[in-house]
């Protein structure tokens, strides 16, 4: 069974993989505005990453089971709790894909003079199938691929950078005049906020727990290391590019990577970085696809979502939960397709956000939970500074997302009477 299973450096680039997608392209032009204070968000969010890296780590060393954060609930606060957290979460897993199958397809645009939305439609709908296809097969394969996509994403997010920072000018980066007259304060807040939304994914690598070699010593160091990592290629890629385009420029433009490495180093060179867009966007998709299908069958196993979802191959794979989880996207492909690209990805995403965080509330409880437990003075300010950062957010939010998000959490009153840990003989 051993050899079915995933290693450090498959987990590894689920963690790399789930947080590095859309958002390293999308990010540059939302926080030009900001100049300096983009930076500093860049900052302030890899450390709360790094914080709930650490709160996760922990968590899985000590329940190393296939499901994630819902597992983390039952065990701190019982079975119903967990099942509105781990019902959220599923939901939100999926949902959320959307985001990066479109994102996926828009960067190869210029490949295909600019489709048709229908054409469009098809071509997501044709990726969705081939990566569904992967994850039905085997999780070992998924894993596997996920690797080969870490590593051809990786090698740009180190070159490009390098080439950018030969042209760097300091006075590219400043301040918008819309938000000289906010403090200082307000704006490391928003910007942190926007930034912290490029490490949603942080605790992917703890779904697929039963389905890791030694998961109690492999995951924890698959998250701190892959979080590091993303935060640094994030804070670097993002600088660079503040460097190289002038902040009016950058504020206006929907590829910011292709207009950066166009100034430095021409034109011919922007269909080579859209085909590697595409490319980073497919390994998301694919870690996303497969950490989805792991939710459920977490789910399923501890009988709060129907038992066939636990139904897996002889290649460990749980093919019913891949396939539900699939099929489940292309309604929101289909009702999303009218809309420009960036609707598209503002429609998910200001909702998607906010279930994520309070979910990592629930975690981080019941890890404060246990730390008290066991006295343990760092940790229990490790938990409490984790709280703060998510609440931090969640309150900063807009109202209509948050009362967006909280649709996810009630939907489960609905689906709670059938699931199947309610049939319990007494």
């Amino acid at each position: 069974m051993s050899k079915k299973m995933m290693g450090f450096w498959s987990v590894f680039a689920i963690v790399f993989g789930s947080q590095i997608g859309s958002g390293i392209f999308m990010l540059p032009s939302i926080l030009a505005p900001y100049g300096i204070f983009g930076v500093f968000g860049w900052c302030f969010a890899g450390i709360g990453a790094m914080l709930l890296a650490l709160v996760f780590s922990e968590l899985c060393s000590r329940f190393p089971q296939t499901g994630g954060p819902h597992i983390y609930v039952k065990e701190g606060f019982g079975i119903i709790p967990a099942f509105f957290i781990g019902w959220a979460y599923w939901l939100v897993s999926w949902i959320s894909t959307a985001v990066v199958i479109v994102s996926a397809v828009a960067y190869l645009n210029p490949f295909l003079n600019n489709p048709s939305s229908n054409i469009n439609l098809t071509l997501e709908i044709g990726l969705l199938a081939i990566i569904t296809i992967i994850n039905c097969k085997s999780v070992k394969l998924s894993g596997q691929i996920e690797f080969v996509l870490t590593l051809l994403k990786f090698i740009p997010f180190v070159i490009v950078p390098i080439i950018l920072l030969q042209s760097f000018d300091s006075s590219c980066i400043s301040l918008s005049e819309k938000f000289i007259e906010i403090p200082s304060p307000k704006l490391i807040s928003i910007v942190t906020i926007l930034c912290f939304w490029g490490f949603i994914g942080v605790e992917c690598a703890t779904t697929p727990a039963g389905s890791v070699r030694n998961p109690e010593k492999n995951i924890p160091r698959a998250i701190i290391l892959g979080t590091l990592t993303v935060a640094i290629v994030y804070f670097i890629n993002n600088v660079a590019i503040m460097g190289v385009v002038p902040e009016k420029i950058l504020a206006e433009s929907s590829a910011p990577f292709v207009d950066a490495i166009n100034i430095v180093a021409g034109e011919n060179v922007s269909y080579l970085l859209s085909a590697i867009a595409s490319i980073v966007c497919i390994g998301t998709l694919n870690a996303w696809v497969l950490t989805s299908a792991q939710i459920s069958l977490g789910l399923s196993q501890d009988k709060l979502l129907p038992l066939f979802f636990a139904k897996t191959n002889k290649e460990n794979s749980p093919y019913i939960s891949v396939l539900i989880s699939s099929i489940g996207l292309i309604p929101i492909l289909i009702l999303t397709k009218q809309n420009n690209f960036a609707e598209q990805i503002s429609y998910i995403i200001n909702f998607s956000v906010i279930v994520f965080l309070a979910v990592y509330i629930a975690c981080c409880l019941v890890y404060l939970k246990l730390m008290i437990q066991e006295k343990n003075i760092l940790k229990i300010i490790l938990g409490i500074i984790s709280i703060v950062f998510c609440a931090f957010a969640i309150l900063d939010s807009p109202i209509r997302a948050i009362l967006d998000s909280s649709v996810f959490f009630l939907s489960g009153c609905l689906m709670l009477p059938f699931a199947p840990f309610r049939n319990k003989k007494k």
